[in-house]
Formats: structure tokens, sequence, C-alpha cells
């Protein structure tokens, strides 16, 4: 049997970069320090009008090729992750296989999931490799959520950031990932919400659970989505824990999905972890939903914090609700 392995990451940002300086210009009525307190974000970067997720993904997965030498022939699978489609339909990913010139043999396939995509991600990849005769998977995950927010929406606008990471996931003989955990939670459908653009008419439509402040499309309730993590984060973590027979001082590294510093500082104290141990970054990306993981991975590539044998343990949370995560070691 094979099994799933984590290979080479790239990573594409759109060409705008926004900093806060750029906001507190824009809006001199802001608090860009207190908003920095608690985001950890300085900059983050926003989709031209008419540049998509998908566009973010094609770049990245060029990128990915030509630096990894990696011939677009030799994938077997395209898993595409975005709530920012080009279209209801026909399904992105299939658009995505013909740009990139994947092999018409290669089967694509997109899934609408935000915070907890990429591990979902990994989990598909892990499935199609055990079931052969899938050997390549490639995971991009990419979004762009500046196209659902409104210009003055301080809350959103100082968080949320557009970008895409393509991931290779290759067979191997060996496995590195273990003690996948999911679950979901529908009742919080209402905190993290874009109600139009679907087939479900407006009057029928979910609402927000609160009042709605902004003008934005998108609707985010933070205390409640706040609550939700420090709630179920831990217990996701502690049930990992117990399938792989581990204490969390066998876990090197917590790699968790990256939304704000606060709601990271929560997790590090309910879980009496030092910040060596949950990395944190964001604040020259800002929160890139479905990215923010490969992105952290690439970047603790980079640094070499991730040597071959280290135990992570990826987690992934939010819109949904949806969490997701696993163990991985290091190969």
């Amino acid at each position: 049997m094979k099994y799933a392995s984590l290979g080479p990451i790239a990573i594409h940002y759109p060409e705008r970069a926004e900093t806060n300086a750029d906001l507190q210009q824009e809006f001199p009525q802001w608090d860009m320090d207190l908003i920095y307190s608690k985001t950890g974000i300085a900059t983050r970067y926003i989709a031209a009008p008419d540049e998509c997720a998908s566009d973010l993904g094609v770049r990245a997965a060029e990128k990915l090729f030509a630096d990894h030498k990696i011939d677009p022939g030799s994938i077997d699978f395209l898993l595409f992750c975005t709530q920012t489609p080009d279209y209801p339909l026909p399904t992105t990913s299939c658009l995505i296989q013909t740009r990139l010139g994947l092999p018409c043999s290669a089967g694509a396939l997109d899934f609408n999931l935000g915070c907890s995509g990429f591990v979902y991600g990994l989990a598909l990849a892990e499935g199609l490799i055990r079931l052969g005769p899938v050997r390549r998977v490639l995971l991009i995950t990419a979004e762009t959520y500046s196209k659902y927010i409104d210009a003055k929406d301080r809350s959103l606008r100082t968080i949320f950031s557009d970008g895409a990471a393509a991931t290779l996931i290759e067979a191997a003989d060996e496995p590195s990932f273990g003690s996948f955990a999911y679950g979901t939670d529908g009742e919080g459908g209402d905190t993290l919400l874009v109600s139009q653009g679907g087939a479900r008419p407006p009057e029928t439509a979910l609402k927000p659970r609160h009042r709605k402040r902004w003008a934005s499309q998108l609707y985010m309730d933070g205390p409640s989505l706040l609550g939700f993590t420090v709630h179920q984060v831990p217990q996701v973590i502690d049930k990992i824990l117990k399938d792989a027979g581990l204490q969390r001082d066998d876990i090197d590294l917590f790699l968790l999905h990256q939304a704000t510093k606060k709601m990271l500082e929560q997790l590090q104290q309910r879980m009496h972890l030092g910040e060596d141990r949950i990395p944190l970054l964001l604040k020259d990306c800002g929160n890139t939903v479905s990215s923010t993981i490969p992105i952290l991975i690439d970047h603790l590539r980079g640094r070499g914090r991730l040597q071959r044998g280290r135990t992570c343990m990826l987690v992934g949370f939010g819109v949904g609700w949806s969490w997701a995560g696993c163990t991985w070691k290091v190969t």
C-alpha cells in the first residue's frame, strides 16, 4: 500500500499589497495600533477586479512546477479548495486543469471549505493515493475574500488577505499522516456567511446571527467564532493525541489555521503551550483562509524548523462550523 507524503509548496499573492499605513491614511479615525494588537496583521494582499481565485491558484501551481521541475503531465488528480469559485458551474478545477496542461486522464474536484480545507484536502489525497492508481495529487487552496468585503468594513478589511498555495502530495512507502479527526457543527453556519449568489431565494436565506454592522456581502460574528475555536480546538487536539497514543509533549509544533493573533494567543493559553510550539505567521500576509497552513509550512521549511523526523499536528477550523486535524511526521 502507498501513503500520502507532503511534497513541495509554492505560494502566490496578488500584486497589490495593502498595509496598515495605507488604511490609516484612508481612514484616519481607525485605531490601527489597537487593531494590529488584536489581529497581528500589518499587510494584506488584494486581488485585482478581474483576478479570481483560479488565477491565483494557477500562478501558484505554475511556480510549483517551474521551481521543482515537475511535469504537469505527471499529475493524476487535482483538488481545488475555494469558497470564491469563478462560477456556480462549471467546476473551477476543470478550468484549471486545461490552463495548467494537466492530462485529461487526471481527476479534478472542487470542494467548498474554508479554514479547515487544507487538512481536508490532505485527507482526500491520502484516500486517493491509498486506493490507487493515483500517485501525484496537486492540492490548490485559493481565496479572494476581498471581493465580498466593503471598503469601509473595519472588522473584515483588516484581517482577510487574498492568496493561493499549490501543494504536491505524492505516494510514499511509509505513512506520514495519521489520526485524522473531523468535525462539523452547522449551527454555527450563521457566524461567517455570504448569503447571496446561491440558488436559495433571499426571503428564505440564512440570516446573520446578530445585527449586520457593515455593508459587506461577507458577515462575520467574531466573538462567536472565537468562542467556538477556544472550545473546540483543544478537544480535537486531545482526540487526535489519544487516537495516536501521544501526549502534548510528543508534538514538536502545532501548526494551526492562522486566524488572528488574539485567537492563537487564546489557544496558547488554553492549552498551556509556549509561543514556540504554536508558530504565528500573520504580520506580512494576513488571514488567507484555506491557505494559511501551507503558507506556514512553507515558511517554516525555509527557516529549517521542519527537520526530518519531527512530529507536528495540523489543525484547521472556522467557517461552517468545520474543523479537521491530523498528525504529520516530517519526511
